[in-house]
């Protein structure tokens, strides 16, 4: 049965699952994705990421479930009669062609005109910046280049949905950095809806517009990159995105914009309330540069607490610091080094307060 995508998203998956044997590798997914959106699966190996984009593209058989795109039900379609396009990790690029004929090479098997196939692939050719790469072979190209080969031979069929799986894990650290923005700059160009698989935060928050955290076959939460960081659902997610800080206690306080809970290092203060029970456990999630350190007690603060640095590390724009509080709970932060000249007077073995806002904590109760 055909669904208004205006209403519903324009991929939406309904309550897909894919059991392999006895095995649950995709739990009861649904997922609403708008036109146009760069949409992110994030999780660690073997959390269903990728065998949900196998589902999408057509390679695996959804064992109950429904996947719509743009109100269509395609999930048993053939994957070339979907109108979608994956690239993978390793490019899958033809060695023995040039670019421009891999960029054809699917415009070729669908019959279209010579002079379509000239237009479209010089659109493409161009959009990526490779037009004057033309004829030469992939292995004459970087990494990088290869890349947005790929990625052009994708987008000249003009598919509805493109699929990315991990793609810019055969990059360098620093050329990866620097092509998630020239690949989200030419997506958004092209306006096709994306979807892409990885295991990478970075990468994800840096490219997609929301995320999905999976973990065991299920999605946990899904939102855009700030809000699965600053206000993650559970233990899982707070603990995946990024570094932090998780402070076990029990509710002391539960009012309408605050509450507390008695941990080890002590009473907490945070900026809104929980309505649970007293005494219930939680866990306070504080990102490490949220944390303010120092020899000196500040002078008006809350969460103000005590211990013993133990170890420093030293990472160009930042430094980090583990310090063992006074119940043996070590606490990482991390701080800003605003100027070339900036030299901490804090050293291994001092003793130090560190000390956060009531905003910068979350209460975690799963």
């Amino acid at each position: 049965m055909a669904v208004q995508p205006d209403k519903m998203g324009y991929l939406v998956t309904e309550k897909l699952v894919k059991r392999f044997d006895e095995a649950v590798a995709v739990d009861e997914v649904s997922l609403s994705i708008g036109q146009g959106e760069i949409f992110a699966l994030l999780g660690s190996s073997g959390c269903g990421k990728s065998t949900l984009l196998r589902m999408l593209a057509g390679f695996e058989s959804p064992t109950s479930g429904r996947i719509l795109l743009g109100g269509q039900d395609v999930a048993k379609l053939a994957p070339y009669d979907r109108p979608i396009n994956m690239m993978f990790q390793s490019y899958a690029l033809f060695p023995h062609l040039d670019i421009w004929e891999n960029v054809a090479f699917g415009l070729k098997r669908e019959g279209l005109l010579k002079d379509e196939i000239k237009q479209r692939v010089g659109e493409m050719l161009d959009l990526v910046q490779l037009g004057a790469y033309a004829k030469r072979k992939p292995h004459q190209l970087s990494g990088g280049q290869q890349q947005r080969v790929a990625l052009a031979r994708s987008l000249a069929k003009r598919p509805k949905l493109l699929l990315l799986d991990e793609p810019l894990g055969a990059l360098d650290k620093k050329l990866r950095e620097q092509t998630q923005f020239e690949l989200v700059n030419i997506i958004e160009k092209v306006g096709v809806t994306c979807v892409m698989v990885t295991h990478d935060q970075e990468e994800a928050m840096t490219m997609a517009s929301r995320i999905a955290v999976m973990s065991k076959g299920r999605v946990l939460q899904v939102g855009s990159p700030e809000e699965v960081y600053e206000h993650p659902a559970n233990r899982f997610v707070a603990d995946f995105i990024g570094n932090v800080n998780i402070f076990e206690g029990r509710l002391s306080v539960d009012e309408v914009d605050r509450c507390a809970a008695v941990t080890g290092i002590g009473e907490i203060q945070v900026g809104h309330g929980v309505s649970g029970t007293l005494n219930m456990p939680v866990g306070i999630a504080v990102r490490p540069e949220k944390i303010e350190i120092s020899k000196t007690r500040p002078a008006a603060a809350v969460n103000v607490f005590t211990g013993k640095v133990k170890e420093i590390a030293y990472f160009g724009s930042y430094n980090t610091y583990i310090v063992v509080a006074t119940d043996g709970t070590k606490v990482k932060i991390t701080e800003a080094n605003t100027s070339r000249q900036d030299v901490s007077d804090i050293t291994w073995e001092d003793n130090v307060f560190f000390w956060w806002g009531d905003r910068s904590g979350i209460v975690l109760r799963d």
